[in-house]
């Protein structure tokens, strides 16, 4: 049981990476991103072939898929989203132009994973796994791989590093200016253009870091993405769409309790019902949702020093 909640730490700080990223995307310009879930699995590619070509540790490599990706995410921000958003697009015109996105991006991630293949022959880019290549840490009392602390210290340094950067430099702050009221932060002389594209390639890159991190617990491949799409957008949801703290709770609520569910089901029922575990997601964002209609996010409100929280304002929209 103990190994099962190790696990589900990891894999929960992925999924609250990146849904995070998610929430970011969100508010800044009204998209809900489809193609997340392929940011997140390029995070897995980007560790993966830097590894065969350069080897070393997989965490050396983390860095390059958060920026390999936050860069991607700033080309499909300037090629589709900005000209959509200029022309006064809806949510949905939005939304439904990343599923256009995440088709384009899923093909090229099996044109990478091709590209490996032919260049290095002794890879495997189809099905990977780096976790045996993950350093132990010996307690004593208790072995912890290393992909434990590491991906804990992440997530705790992408908040304080967040919380800093939106509360104590200027762009930060004119950057929540202009989630929470875009025409007032343009009469202030805010260039909320570069809001969005900042917005954009902070988000794609904390899918990619998030990509990164499950890399090293779960079977990487070109169709990682589809398998993660659920608890991604889940753990968002149920944060609240609104707060990048929620959205951190969110992921680590949906990405424990699949986790650990799925191996109290297999465990009572049968193993046989494993297959039902991309249900879990759902039915917990349905059970938090019930509790707390506005997400996670709202518990914010009872905590000293607010990470990133947009206040309901008539007529603010995100354009």
């Amino acid at each position: 049981m103990i190994e099962v909640i190790l696990t589900a730490l990891v894999v929960s700080s992925g999924i609250a990476l990146a849904a995070a990223g998610i929430t970011i995307i969100y508010m800044s310009t009204e998209t809900f991103n489809f193609a997340h879930a392929s940011f997140t699995a390029m995070g897995f590619f980007v560790v993966y072939h830097m590894l065969l070509l350069f080897g070393g540790s997989p965490y050396y490599y983390f860095p390059f898929a958060a920026l390999f990706t936050g860069l991607v995410g700033v080309l499909v921000y300037l090629t589709v989203n900005k000209w959509l958003i200029k022309r006064g697009a809806d949510m949905v015109t939005l939304m439904m132009s990343t599923l256009g996105v995440d088709l384009i991006l899923f093909g090229l991630i099996n044109h990478w994973a091709d590209f490996i293949k032919s260049t290095i022959p002794e890879s495997q880019p189809r099905n990977f796994l780096l976790r045996n290549m993950d350093p132990i840490f010996n307690l004593g009392f208790i072995e912890i791989p290393a992909r434990i602390p590491i991906s804990l210290i992440l997530v705790v340094a992408i908040i304080l590093s967040l919380h800093f950067f939106l509360t104590h430099t200027k762009f930060g702050i004119a950057m929540r200016t202009t989630i929470e009221n875009p025409t007032l932060a343009r009469v202030m002389g805010v260039n909320t253009d570069m809001v969005y594209l900042t917005a954009w390639f902070i988000g794609a890159a904390l899918a990619g870091l998030g990509g990164a991190i499950l890399s090293m617990i779960d079977t990487g491949s070109p169709i990682v993405g589809i398998r993660y799409i659920v608890p991604l957008f889940a753990g968002a949801i149920v944060g609240g769409l609104y707060s990048v703290f929620g959205s951190l709770l969110g992921g680590f609520l949906i990405g424990l309790s699949q986790q650990i569910g799925i191996y109290l089901v297999a465990l009572s029922i049968g193993s046989q019902f494993i297959a039902y575990k991309p249900a879990i997601p759902l039915i917990i964002m349905v059970l938090a949702l019930l509790f707390f209609p506005e997400g996670l996010g709202s518990l914010q409100a009872k905590l000293r020093g607010r990470l990133f929280t947009k206040p309901k304002v008539v007529g603010g929209g995100g354009k």
